[in-house]
């Protein structure tokens, strides 16, 4: 393990002028529509945006989750992401036929969750977001999924995500680094939330943090946690509670499985991890030796563990999966010091105070 961290962090020092290179267009980019020499264009409704300044693994679909729980009982509101890594281009909207790869993964965990919300997808969003208020004309407000970096559409209110343990501070461009937008665009952001903290994060450990972002006196800053509920079956959603008796392989293709395993090495003696990348699409050949690798363990209680992001993208399986003990476990996201009540009403008050504008506006 230590070998590996050692050859990728060299690998990553290597490409710092390819860094160097992305950066200015980086740069050049923002200085473009802030100028307005790019259209960044404004819809007649609100437009919630949760992003982050790195390449994946800050939070965003508990975040997303989070709005959803908190708003969906006092706005009709729908959610519009990308669809990363999807078979398919252009827009779409979820239906009871839509699988992860027509929309995407998170798009697809997010339809399942919550069935009765409108979940579309498209990578052009200031064209999906005119179809989707096509095909549900009652919606009153969009959640844009990872869209912070996509300045063709000004969202109204601009939730900033950054990882307690990698805060974009400390961070550098791609692919030296995780950033793939500059330290300084956090300033577009109304809200910043420092995601994945622990949940006994200190008074001085939050003031330290705020004072190394530095939040300007118009942004509201927040702290967060992950929280993982009870696992459970894959098909059947019977529920397991795990103990420490019970060995876990875990099975990953998310950008950042530290936090689970964490949470593994405090509930088990022993677990054992296949990790794929991010977005992984899993063949029935991953599947296989899934099974060789969990056979192989010789614990007389044993479970195969994935996360809700990797079960849309390994369900396909069910017929193969309803007979393995292979189980979910969900996450969610908690604010620290109390603060979750005002975090909801700042976007609850943005949604209600939210002033139509007669037609879309040009220009940032």
């Amino acid at each position: 393990m230590n070998l590996n961290f050692l050859f990728l962090n060299t690998i990553r020092i290597l490409l710092f002028p390819i860094s160097l290179l992305y950066g200015l267009v980086v740069i050049l980019r923002n200085w473009c529509f802030d100028k307005k020499l790019f259209a960044s264009a404004s819809f007649n409704l609100p437009l919630i945006s949760v992003g982050n300044l790195a390449v994946g693994g800050t939070g965003k679909s508990p975040m997303v989750e989070f709005l959803i729980r908190k708003l969906q009982h006092q706005f009709t509101i729908a959610v519009l992401s990308r669809g990363y890594k999807r078979k398919t281009t252009g827009y779409a909207l979820a239906t009871k036929l839509s699988t992860a790869l027509e929309i995407g993964d998170e798009p697809m965990q997010f339809h399942k969750k919550f069935p009765e919300l409108a979940m579309a997808v498209g990578e052009r969003r200031l064209e999906a977001i005119p179809q989707l208020l096509h095909d549900c004309p009652d919606t009153q407000a969009i959640i844009l999924d990872d869209a912070f970096q996509h300045r063709a559409v000004k969202a109204g209110l601009n939730i900033l995500l950054t990882d307690y343990s990698n805060l974009f501070t400390r961070d550098w461009f791609l692919p030296t680094g995780d950033l793939r937008d500059q330290k300084n665009s956090y300033r577009r952001a109304e809200i910043l939330v420092v995601t994945k903290c622990e949940k006994d994060l200190s008074l001085k450990e939050q003031q330290d943090t705020l004072k190394e972002i530095s939040p300007l006196p118009h942004q509201h800053a927040f702290f967060s946690y992950i929280d993982y509920g009870e696992p459970y079956h894959i098909v059947t959603r019977e529920p397991l509670t795990i103990h420490s008796g019970i060995e876990v392989l875990l099975v990953t293709g998310i950008a950042n499985p530290a936090p689970l395993k964490k949470y593994l090495d405090q509930r088990t003696q022993a677990y054992y991890e296949i990790d794929y990348s991010d977005h992984h699409i899993f063949s029935i050949d991953d599947l296989r030796a899934i099974s060789r690798r969990f056979n192989g363990i010789t614990a007389k209680e044993k479970i195969i563990l994935t996360t809700e992001k990797d079960a849309v993208r390994l369900i396909k399986f069910e017929q193969m999966l309803n007979g393995m003990p292979f189980y979910v476990v969900p996450i969610e996201s908690g604010f620290l010091f109390k603060d979750e009540d005002r975090f909801t009403d700042l976007i609850v008050t943005f949604i209600r105070e939210f002033k139509s504008q007669p037609q879309i506006r040009y220009g940032t």
